[in-house]
């Protein structure tokens, strides 16, 4: 057999120009894939295939030219996109190539099906194993059902073509021209990071647990979520494409996919793109898995894998959550390709967060990626029903179970400041927010939030408010008791309207400031502090409440010793406060924050003030280190601050 193979082998060498006068005209010839594009075979098909005529070229993006689509070839060939790459874009919108919108996981099925019939398949290959198998290298993606369906195999065989290990194997016996070439392999070469993509990666950094399996791509994005992930651990891969910052984080040690629940261990993808670098840690790299694209972009496949984060970019998203990737200023312009397999993919995962990434702004600043509706003529790719997080520059809109007016609001948060106000207006006049609706003022400060744990071991994340908080800060007003509600507001309150909340969030963050505490995992507040700075005096009159059913937990140490940090922070030299001398929960953390407190009593009311000591806050003495027993903690029902150190005199008089 050994023999057999090697013979046959050798029979089927020819040059290119001898492999492509064997196509026949009228046939559908597909190109391998990516940084697979066999580069000699597409120049003989153009320059050796005088023959040819009314031949349909299709393939996914290539990374290598494509003389085809010159109009000078209009008679021999037309171009068909399964995804529209920069090499072709152009002929796409000038009308001397077509476009096929179509999910990446059902393109293999509709080339088996021969419903896209594939009659030839050019290739690019390793050189035979001992045993007569090439390898398809770095692209599976769709080649591989094309193999199996198209009537003419031709391939370029390449000794840099990397052996890669999974469903890419393809017995020599069944190619039947075979063009030995010796070429590197076309790279894509990662666009140098901008602070923009940085700040974004940043952000997505924060939604990705340890643990989690990633699906991403190539550009400066993706490249910057990866760049922030140094410090992760546990993290696995199932994709469609492989990138050279998934190679420095495998090396890294923050990839070894040991906690994923589908194919552990295993780098899931259906091509690899990037440097020559990393073509040559693919080979024979048995921790790689190529699959074909039915299997990696298949949404029940991709929801096997817990814990699953999809990143995928945008052109646009409207204000209601749908998201344009295919169509710019009613061109098309890329393609569906699995951006939305992957989607409902990772929303089906349990633990999954499926993510749309863009910079707020296109056109040098010129135009917002955020609209008020999408351009017309622009295609949506993903419904709104299947959009979770979208993620700029400017933060995290979280859209799963929101309704038009709190999307509306998330949305425009995260846009580019400059463009708020004409987005606020518009959604104002589709009737998608209330009439009195404020236009979010400065950039949410993430670098705020904190998870913290309390005394009593709760996990907290202590974050400062946003415009999307006003329903949950009102259910948490009307979750008070009796009691609570009275020694917050130093009387009884039977309202908490739109009105009162909105003033709540709608901060600088300089001089008016919020912070709420969050149980892990959700966006429900148990209770909050506010400071508001004082113009005659510079303190920042504070206050705070905390529910009922969390009081006595340390909450309300946490948000004091948190509130403290911002207003320090912020030059602010310290805080006053109004409190009921009945309330004994709320002088406790006061008195425990370690503040020196200088106090004098208006009839039923002690007022406060607190000044800040020179020099970085100490921590309070009765907080221990996370993990050990603490005793429980009273929290008030009402107002409060922050602080930190030992025990300081009760109120009775100054002090």
């Amino acid at each position: 057999m050994q023999r057999d193979w090697r013979q046959q082998y050798v029979d089927k060498v020819v040059t290119a120009e001898e492999a492509i006068r064997g196509i026949p005209p009228g046939r559908r010839i597909l190109i391998g894939s990516g940084a697979a594009e066999p580069v000699t075979l597409v120049q003989a098909l153009v320059e050796k295939g005088e023959h040819l005529a009314d031949n349909e070229v299709v393939h996914l993006l290539t990374l290598g030219p494509a003389p085809y689509v010159e109009p000078t070839h209009a008679r021999r060939f037309r171009h068909i996109a399964f995804f529209i790459g920069p090499n072709v874009r152009q002929a796409v919108q000038e009308g001397r190539a077509d476009f096929m919108p179509v999910f990446l996981s059902e393109i293999p099925e509709l080339i088996r099906s021969r419903r896209v019939r594939i009659d030839v398949a050019l290739l690019q290959v390793s050189p035979p194993d001992s045993h007569g198998y090439v390898s398809l290298g770095v692209s599976v993606d769709v080649v591989r059902s094309a193999v199996d369906a198209a009537t003419l195999l031709i391939a370029e065989v390449n000794p840099n073509m990397p052996r890669t290990h999974g469903d890419s194997f393809l017995d020599v016996r069944r190619i039947h021209h075979l063009v030995p070439v010796d070429v590197p392999l076309l790279e894509a070469h990662a666009e140098p990071a901008d602070e923009v993509s940085r700040q974004i990666g940043a952000h997505i950094a924060r939604l990705i647990p340890d643990g989690a399996t990633l699906q991403t791509g190539i550009g400066k994005i993706p490249d910057a979520v990866l760049a922030q992930l140094g410090g992760h651990h546990a993290l696995g891969i199932h994709t469609e494409m492989l990138s050279d910052g998934v190679m420095r984080l495998v090396e890294a040690g923050a990839i070894t996919g040991r906690r994923k629940t589908l194919l552990p261990g295993k780098l899931v993808t259906s091509f690899i793109m990037g440097s020559r670098e990393l073509y040559a840690w693919a080979h024979e790299n048995p921790a790689i898995e190529m699959r074909p694209s039915d299997f990696t972009n298949d949404p029940m496949t991709v929801a096997s894998n817990e814990n699953m984060i999809a990143i995928n970019g945008a052109l646009a998203v409207d204000l209601t959550g749908q998201v344009a990737a295919d169509t710019l200023g009613g061109c098309f312009f890329s393609g569906i390709g699995g951006q939305v397999d992957f989607m409902r993919g990772a929303r089906r995962s349990r633990g999954g967060k499926p993510i749309i990434a863009l910079p707020s702004t296109a056109k040098a600043g010129t135009v917002s990626r955020i609209q008020a509706a999408l351009e017309p003529g622009t295609g949506v790719v993903t419904s709104r029903g299947d959009v979770h997080y979208v993620v700029t520059e400017y933060g995290v809109a979280d859209l799963w179970g929101r309704n038009i007016r709190e999307r509306a609001l998330a949305l425009i948060a995260i846009a580019h400041p400059d463009f708020r106000g004409e987005l606020m207006a518009a959604a104002k006049g589709r009737k998608w927010v209330l009439p009195d609706q404020v236009v979010p003022r400065v950039r949410y400060p993430w670098a705020e939030e904190r998870l913290e744990r309390t005394l009593s071991g709760d996990s907290l994340l202590i974050r400062p408010a946003r415009i999307t908080d006003e329903r949950a800060l009102q259910d948490l007003m009307y979750g008070l008791s009796s009691e609570s509600c009275y020694r917050r507001f130093l009387g009884f309150k039977k309202e908490h309207p739109h009105e009162e909340m909105q003033r709540l969030v709608d901060l600088d963050y300089e001089h008016d400031m919020a912070l709420v505490a969050c149980p892990r995992g959700t966006d429900e507040v148990v209770g909050v502090v506010r400071y508001i700075v004082d113009p005659a005096t510079r303190l920042a009159d504070v206050d705070f409440v905390v529910r009922d059913d969390w009081q006595g937990r340390g909450v309300g140490t946490v948000l004091m010793r948190r509130i403290r940090e911002a207003a320090t922070a912020r030059g602010i030299p310290g805080f006053q406060a109004d409190v009921l001398a009945t309330n004994k929960p709320m002088m406790d953390v006061f008195h425990e924050s370690g503040l020196p407190i200088r106090s004098r009593r208006e009839g039923a009311v002690y007022h406060l003030e607190m000044r800040f000591p020179a020099g970085p806050p100490v921590e309070p003495s009765s907080v221990r280190p996370l993990g050990r027993a603490a005793p429980r903690h009273a929290d008030p029902g009402g107002e409060a601050v922050p602080a930190p150190s030992a025990h300081v005199p009760r109120p009775g008089g100054a002090s």
